[in-house]
């Protein structure tokens, strides 16, 4: 059995349309798994699981003969699919780059449920978040490590108090695990040893989750496009996102500087 996402739009909304849909592919053998209205424009969207594939280039076919609707895609689902299915909505994209993702408080669910699909994902993965101070980033990430049902590791935080971590022990650098740092905290830290525990997890296999990726890049070897995804969030739409306040404070004392700090 293999799943096929179906997107499609109402050209003529009539009782019993759905009724109609379901039973073309009743009638092709096409199980429906899940069905969602989405909030732009009059469009439906689906997952659908069949045995035989072919039978979704003939669902596509006989669809396309029906006034009342447009098929827009038939395709087996990515990510972006399936989270359009399940929440209603498409996921805001940047337009002048498609690695960019926006969302807005309101709407941490669909971004905690996003994120932890990309975690579950096995191997190298650079994520990027963007967001002012106390909107809520951090809570985000710890949230979808623990819907993936993964460990989660600090590098650097200001969660508790700013720390950084010049060590890790034990089952700390599994590649299963999910690594957060603070870019600014880390840029600020002068500490040789941290640094080294950033690229040794920098050259891992493994998710690593970067708050503020603008501030880390400076003065590092790393750039934007080593990004795999970069996450935008707001606590309103209308918000800009700036480093000013951040760049005003101080760089880290030695203090705040901790060898093994376990989370």
């Amino acid at each position: 059995m293999s799943e096929w996402y179906v997107e499609y739009e109402i050209q003529i909304d009539r009782p019993g349309l759905l009724g109609d849909i379901a039973s073309l592919l009743g009638m092709l053998r096409v199980n429906i798994i899940t069905i969602n209205g989405v909030i732009e424009d009059n469009r439906r969207v689906m997952l659908v699981k069949t045995e035989d594939d072919g039978q979704m280039e003939r669902f596509s076919m006989l669809a396309s003969t029906m006034d009342a609707i447009e098929i827009l895609k038939v395709r087996k689902p990515r990510l972006r699919d399936r989270l359009a299915v399940r929440h209603g909505r498409y996921l805001d994209r940047a337009a002048s780059d498609h690695k960019i993702y926006r969302f807005v408080r309101r709407e941490i669910g669909v971004l905690v449920d996003f994120m932890a699909e990309l975690f579950k994902a096995d191997g190298h993965k650079l994520i990027g978040v963007r967001g002012m101070p106390r909107v809520g980033k951090t809570e985000t990430i710890v949230a979808a490590s623990v819907s993936a049902n993964k460990k989660w590791v600090f590098l650097s935080s200001t969660m508790l108090r700013q720390t950084v971590r010049n060590r890790l022990a034990g089952d700390e650098f599994s590649p299963n695990n999910i690594f957060i740092l603070d870019g600014v905290v880390t840029r600020r830290s002068g500490d040789e040893g941290h640094m080294q525990v950033v690229r040794e997890v920098m050259n891992m296999p493994a998710v690593k989750v970067i708050e503020h990726p603008d501030m880390f890049v400076q003065h590092s070897e790393y750039t934007l496009d080593d990004f795999d995804y970069i996450i935008e969030l707001r606590t309103h739409e209308d918000e800009e996102i700036t480093y000013e306040v951040l760049e005003k404070n101080d760089r880290l004392s030695p203090g705040d500087t901790f060898d093994v700090f376990n989370f």
